[in-house]
């Protein structure tokens, strides 16, 4: 897996699973941190899991 790639495959798992978990979340924040940019497809990945938690077709969970 690519560098770039690492979010948009946490999102794409977010999205698979319907749940945005606290681990996916942190993981999407490290990788943040970690790069120090967001590319506009990364951006575009993210944009997406936010249109989708809007419309309630995404939750937040709590980890188990």
């Amino acid at each position: 897996m690519q560098v770039t790639d690492v979010i948009r495959h946490l999102v794409e798992k977010a999205l698979y699973i319907k749940q945005l978990t606290p681990d996916i979340e942190n993981e999407i924040n490290y990788e943040l941190t970690r790069l120090g940019y967001i590319s506009d497809v990364d951006y575009e990945a993210l944009e997406l899991l936010m249109d989708e938690m809007d419309e309630n077709r995404i939750r937040l969970v709590p980890n188990p």
